[in-house]
């Protein structure tokens, strides 16, 4: 399985917010680094189709990001994750799978999976405005796993969760990435450095790091902030 992307570009006037990237994404955590403003989240909506780039393509297994069946197997949590406060997380789940044409026979075992899996089983009938951060970003995550994607994106995932949501929120991404092209963007390096497969790193627009990544290495921080400087969060 493979993602490939060639000279994306998007132009706003007279700015660059994504300048040629190319890449080439397999199975695994492919972690994209950089601080607020390099790109990413503009990256990311044009790999998901809700943005339409000023130049380049994308494809997955050859086919093209505007097609339903690109949709069809894609699934995405974007840095801010809408949802309804009265509703609970099991009606949420079931909302959202109706709207992807899930049966309703096959959306109730796939929701009340989905809630197993990201620990929500024992909350899944309460409203979701009584739940913590950290449930309501591993119900976004929940949302997008519906269709079974086979590329899941992540902006910003643990932004604002306490440490042991994190460490939980990473836990799940890396259990994810054994079968499906996981791409995980954050300006914080403890997000990814232990569970990435493959490091992007980016800055004003351009891609300035693409490489296989060892997990045993010590380095990201110290490459981060050569490039980035100030303080990870």
């Amino acid at each position: 399985m493979e993602l490939i992307v060639r000279g994306l570009t998007k132009q706003y006037k007279d700015k660059t917010a994504v300048d040629g990237v190319s890449l080439r994404l397999t199975e695994g955590i492919n972690g994209l680094l950089g601080a607020n403003g390099a790109g990413k989240t503009t990256l990311m909506r044009m790999l998901c189709g809700v943005l339409k780039p000023t130049a380049g393509t994308i494809s997955l297994d050859g086919v093209d990001v505007s097609s339903e069946d690109y949709r069809a197997v894609l699934g995405y949590l974007p840095q801010e994750f809408g949802y309804y406060p009265d509703f609970s997380g099991m009606d949420f789940l079931l909302y959202l799978a109706a709207l992807k044409g899930l049966s309703r026979s096959h959306a109730k075992r796939k929701a009340a999976e989905l809630l197993e899996l990201t620990g929500l089983a024992h909350v899944g009938k309460k409203k979701i405005k009584t739940w913590s951060g950290g449930m309501k970003q591993r119900l976004g995550i929940a949302q997008a796993l519906l269709n079974d994607p086979r590329l899941l994106v992540v902006d910003e995932p643990t932004a604002g969760l306490d440490p042991k949501e994190r460490v939980r929120f990473r836990n799940l991404l890396a259990e994810l990435g054994r079968d499906t092209i996981v791409l995980l963007s954050t300006h914080i390096v403890s997000d990814v450095e232990h569970i990435a497969d493959h490091m992007l790193m980016m800055a004003d627009g351009h891609i300035i790091l693409d490489e296989p990544w060892d997990r045993n290495r010590t380095d990201l921080e110290e490459l981060y902030l050569k490039e980035f400087g100030g303080e990870e969060e």
